[in-house]
């Protein structure tokens, strides 16, 4: 059997998730049992749109159950380690600015399971992430992105 990926996350991040999971196990799923009754009870499944888009809401229901599960067994979680904190690393915020124009990003690099580019976190798998872990405070760095190569330099951890 194939080894199963590996889910950074923070601890937060792992309680969030299981919050999901416990709703959607206990409110969501008897929702939609519920519409499915209802739709049920119109008759003729065949010609029952109604039907039809509970069984759809059902499975992907089942299917994030199943993902949040997979998520949370291989999870594994960021910690405050006491590495070099002018090192880039996963559960760090990153700030750098864009080279030549000066454009100042901030960054915080967490797990896949976690990313949400318009909270300002991404993805450790991410083009931007992968160019700047393991790099230092100081450092000028070229990123290679989908849109090309971009030139940072990175002015603060932590």
């Amino acid at each position: 059997m194939a080894e199963e990926k590996e889910y950074y996350m923070t601890q937060e991040g792992k309680e969030k998730l299981e919050q999901e999971l416990e709703y959607l196990k206990t409110e969501k799923r008897k929702e939609v049992v519920e519409r499915i009754k209802v739709a049920r009870s119109f008759g003729d499944l065949s010609e029952n749109s109604e039907y039809d888009a509970a069984k759809d809401e059902q499975a992907f229901v089942e299917s994030r159950i199943a993902q949040i599960e997979k998520m949370i067994r291989n999870a594994v979680i960021i910690e405050d380690s006491n590495d070099d904190p002018n090192v880039v690393a996963i559960g760090k915020k990153v700030k750098f600015i864009e080279l030549p124009d000066g454009d100042e990003e901030t960054y915080m690099i967490v797990g896949s399971a976690e990313s949400d580019p318009l909270e300002g976190k991404i993805s450790n798998d991410s083009p931007m992430a992968k160019g700047l872990l393991g790099k230092r405070i100081g450092e000028e760095v070229v990123v290679q992105t989908p849109g090309g190569e971009l030139n940072v330099k990175i002015i603060e951890v932590s």
